[in-house]
């Protein structure tokens, strides 16, 4: 059984473990395996998760199975005036629960909480090869903007990025 909820600050820790495993699982995170520990702290996602996820305006829902986290969503609010109306998504899940509607569940969650939150504009991006998760970003209603290209470095290569976008209806002005 597959429940999601807000990350709480005793899940910080497991979160950082999680971010860890899914870094070494695929090549399309933003991390390379081991890298995660040269950037950053598990003290610096704390104070990150605590700043601007529990007592801040960003969004993080974590999916879990038998306790254990298995997926997540996070939505960045534009901080400033003119951008405070986007939210800027990441998202993982792990290799063994891919395929099984998680990522639908947790955009579904994500609109909704965005529609109750008064952002009207929903962005991401996804390497152009990663087909799966496009698949499910479109599913989702996000439609492709542009590319960037030679946008990351992956084993020795370089490799172009979508910026896709979802524009959500009924914001007030």
């Amino acid at each position: 059984m597959i429940t999601y909820k807000k990350i709480e600050h005793k899940e910080i820790e497991r979160f950082w473990d999680f971010l860890t495993v899914l870094d070494s699982e695929t090549d399309y995170m933003m991390y390379e395996p081991g890298e995660r520990k040269k950037r950053t702290s598990l003290s610096e996602l704390t104070a990150d998760i605590e700043n601007n996820v529990i007592y801040g305006e960003d969004y993080l829902q974590i999916a879990l199975c038998h306790h254990k986290i298995i997926g997540y969503l996070r939505a960045e609010r534009g901080k400033f005036n003119r951008v405070h109306h986007t939210a800027y998504i990441t998202t993982g899940i792990l290799s063994g629960y891919r395929g099984n509607g998680i990522g639908t569940v947790l955009f579904e969650n994500l609109e909704k909480w965005a529609k109750e939150n008064h952002i009207c504009r929903l962005e991401l991006s996804v390497e152009c090869q990663n087909k799966a998760a496009e698949h499910l970003y479109e599913k989702s209603g996000f439609v492709i903007e542009g590319s960037r290209k030679n946008a990351m470095y992956v084993d020795g290569k370089y490799r172009d990025e979508y910026y896709m976008a979802k524009i959500l209806q009924g914001r007030a002005e």
